[in-house]
């Protein structure tokens, strides 16, 4: 009994969004509606707390990535970068860094230089940071593909059991068969409501996913050339220890 007064709650919360006429037609709607639309109102929940929760992580993401590119062109050695990194976590940038600055001290550790190790670590780490912003995007075009499909199939329902009720009843008139197609076409404007939101969210996600990457790749090539320009001494300096200098890297 529990369950079915929230259900009855859901239903008319969602009616009021879309105008006052919209709960006499739910309430009047058949129990496959009813069921239609729960099933709605949930993809559309769960979308758009994904949708505001993408949106805040996003915003923080963009901030603390130029935040943490500014603080990394004006540190003078690897190490200091590395020691405020945290801070700037949000960042898919510092992931980035975070795997290069690893490889660079592997290497420190074992005496040998490989620009190609520190290139790979960028883009393993890059890969990775791209599937943790990506996370839960998939529901969004879950959303947007289905949702207008199990509205349909709600109309579909309907519209069988209003012409049902038609036969039955031995009246072929408009008046007749206009209440139950237009309570049946109630669960296609729900899953248009659900599907819309989602497919703009995502692709405005996706895009800004492709120029977090554009980002990434470009902060591993200035990671990498800030790199070579530290192994690049003169020949009279080659008595001086490796990785010193504006990019050491303490063991």
């Amino acid at each position: 009994m529990g369950s079915f007064l929230n259900t009855m709650n859901l239903l008319l919360l969602f009616a009021f969004a879309l105008g006052g006429e919209v709960v006499n037609l739910i309430l009047q709607s058949g129990m496959v509606a009813k069921i239609v639309i729960l099933i709605l109102i949930c993809f559309s929940v769960l979308s758009w707390a994904i949708i505001l929760g993408k949106i805040g992580s996003f915003r923080r993401a963009r901030a603390q990535s130029a935040r943490f590119v500014r603080a990394f062109r004006k540190a003078s050695r690897l190490q200091d970068v590395a020691a405020v990194a945290e801070q700037f976590k949000p960042s898919p940038l510092v992931g980035v860094f975070e795997g290069a600055y690893e490889e660079l001290r592997r290497q420190a550790n074992a005496g040998t230089r490989s620009v190609q190790a520190i290139q790979r670590s960028t883009q393993i780490a890059s890969s990775e940071e791209m599937t943790r912003m990506e996370r839960r995007l998939p529901w969004l075009a879950i959303t947007a593909a289905v949702t207008p499909f199990i509205g349909l199939f709600g109309t579909v329902w309907g519209i069988i059991d209003a012409f049902n009720g038609l036969g039955t009843a031995g009246a072929a008139t408009l008046r007749a068969v206009a209440p139950g197609i237009s309570e049946a076409l109630i669960t296609t404007a729900a899953g248009l409501f659900a599907a819309i939101p989602a497919v703009i969210a995502y692709n405005l996600f996706t895009s800004s996913l492709r120029e977090f990457s554009a980002r990434c790749d470009d902060f591993s090539l200035e990671l990498l050339n800030a790199f070579e320009r530290g192994n690049a001494q003169p020949a009279a300096a080659a008595q001086q220890p490796a990785y010193r200098g504006a990019y050491e890297v303490r063991e």
